[in-house]
């Protein structure tokens, strides 16, 4: 069934391109296999939502520039009219199963969620429990965290539309103190219990040591800006504004980001310190 909602743009899903070379510094080799999945994932999205489809958006570094093929996925979200039923989410279920078996490159790099217009006009946590799916976990149900303010934010400002309304018609804009909020709370209640008892294992290879380093950076950047910026801008700003003693830190995660070797996390989870604590303090001013 076709979506009664107005499109924005949408030619013949066999041909379109979502993303280009404008949009991102990965190669036409590599552009033509993420448009080829995003053309399955459209496709098989209208089929089974139909008039429910509200729009489908992509956000993260395809959206921002700053997309590497070695490390990123395909960050997505699905907009729905309202919430879904059992039947629709098993049928979903089912449909990613089927794209990531599919044998298409970056069929599973697919990251992303499912969350009616209503509940994503606004972030509540009380209404933040939707459908997603990612490299690291199976389709399901799960809560989206205060980041949620932060990934709504992106989406608004910088999203790109593969089918459906734009995206400022259905997010309110955030503030920068919502979004400093934001990424206090995310390190709050998050990285800082990575810190307590013993190190946190799932960290000790470099590649996450390295997303864990460069979180810390786009925390301490929106924090003290009021604003967003990617992993690579974040760690420019944070090799400059925090000095000599982190600097090293900084750009040696730049370089560990494709880099699964375990090694030592001592200066890690002392910079994850260093920030839980510029975090608890920035939230007495807020």
């Amino acid at each position: 069934m076709r979506s009664t909602h107005p499109r924005v743009s949408v030619p013949y899903a066999g041909s379109i391109s979502y993303v280009n070379a404008q949009s991102t510094a990965c190669g036409p080799h590599t552009l033509s296999h993420v448009n080829a999945v995003l053309r399955l994932l459209l496709e098989e999205v209208r089929a089974i939502l139909g008039a429910d489809l509200v729009g489908l958006y992509l956000y993260g570094s395809l959206s921002s520039g700053d997309f590497d093929p070695a490390s990123s996925d395909i960050d997505f979200l699905v907009v729905t009219a309202r919430e879904l039923s059992g039947d629709t989410l098993a049928a979903l279920r089912a449909m990613h199963a089927r794209i990531a078996t599919s044998g298409l490159p970056w069929a599973t790099k697919l990251e992303g969620s499912y969350i009616p217009r209503t509940a994503l006009r606004r972030h509540d946590r009380a209404n933040a429990r939707h459908p997603s799916i990612g490299v690291d976990w199976d389709f399901g149900i799960g809560q989206h965290g205060s980041d949620w303010v932060i990934q709504r934010h992106i989406m608004r400002e910088q999203g790109v539309v593969v089918w459906g309304l734009p995206p400022r018609t259905v997010i309110n804009p955030v503030t920068p103190d919502e979004l400093r909020a934001a990424a206090i709370d995310t390190v709050l209640d998050f990285w800082a219990a990575q810190t307590q008892g013993p190190e946190p294992e799932w960290l000790r290879p470099r590649a996450y040591q390295a997303f864990a380093i460069l979180t810390m950076c786009r925390a301490l950047y929106t924090v003290e800006r009021g604003e967003v910026a990617s992993k690579p801008v974040a760690a420019v700003w944070a090799g400059v504004a925090l000095g000599r003693r982190w600097s090293p830190l900084v750009e040696r995660a730049l370089t560990w980001r494709h880099d699964a070797r375990p090694d030592d996390m001592t200066e890690m989870i002392s910079f994850i310190h260093y920030t839980v604590e510029r975090c608890r303090q920035a939230r007495h001013v807020l």
